[in-house]
């Protein structure tokens, strides 16, 4: 891929995006901008990396606002990837219990991705380049029962990721579909791992690997890509008794 001199990263201080980051081929001159509600967060999360720092604020609720955020930044200069890593995850149950966690859950890892990246699309048509990196999950492959809400907004995250990426074919920019299964990490903390687990740092390298070698999609590991085509083929009775 060409030089990364500028990066946008929408969900600045996602352990995923940071981990990026850190693998990224990008000269120390590079801009990389961190998009998020906690600027001193961002800031902090800014120190770890070893580029030109600089934070915007941006909330993946707030959807009305994403439009004037993007169009203001690409008329500073051309950017030359975006990282889109906003994401909550809610338990079943609380969200069960109070549905406008629910709204919340589907707002972040769905629909505010969705309002950016449409704005990022149509910036980066008019510069004719440019890379989107879509943060997905093995999730969205079937949602389950003991997470089916975020499982849903995941699902629906990567088909948009994948009907954004053909909209874009012959446009000059591309898109980047990541498929991590279970991180361990800050999202994730007192869960037992679940099997093929892997951690934030791999997630960055492969995703970095990626884009060097000009893949559409990865999963993480590896082997979830098999084993995604078995999920597929469980038998729906079978599929109500998985527990997790």
């Amino acid at each position: 891929m060409t030089a990364l001199s500028r990066i946008l990263v929408f969900g600045g201080t996602s352990e995923l995006a940071l981990a990026i980051l850190a693998t990224l081929d990008a000269p120390p001159g590079a801009e990389v901008i961190l998009a998020g509600r906690d600027q001193a967060r961002l800031a902090e999360a800014g120190q770890m990396l070893p580029y030109q720092i600089r934070t915007v604020t941006y909330d993946a609720l707030e959807m009305d606002g994403h439009q004037a955020l993007v169009d203001a930044l690409f008329a500073q200069s051309p950017v030359d990837l975006v990282i889109s890593a906003a994401g909550v995850l809610i338990p079943q149950a609380d969200v069960e219990a109070d549905v406008t966690l629910a709204a919340t859950m589907i707002g972040t890892n769905l629909t505010g991705h969705v309002t950016a990246l449409l704005a990022v699309a149509a910036q980066m048509r008019k510069q004719r380049s440019g890379t989107i990196v879509v943060l997905s999950s093995v999730a969205a492959v079937r949602p389950r029962k003991a997470n089916f809400v975020y499982g849903s907004a995941k699902a629906g995250l990567d088909a948009f990721a994948r009907g954004l990426a053909d909209s874009l074919h012959g446009s000059g920019v591309r898109v980047v579909l990541v498929r991590p299964g279970f991180v361990t990490g800050r999202m994730t903390e007192g869960m037992p791992p679940a099997p093929l687990a892997t951690t934030p740092a791999k997630v960055g390298a492969a995703t970095a690997a990626a884009l060097r070698h000009g893949k559409s999609s990865v999963w993480i590991p590896a082997p979830l890509a098999g084993l995604a085509v078995a999920l597929r083929l469980v038998p729906r009775p079978a599929w109500r008794r998985v527990s997790r």
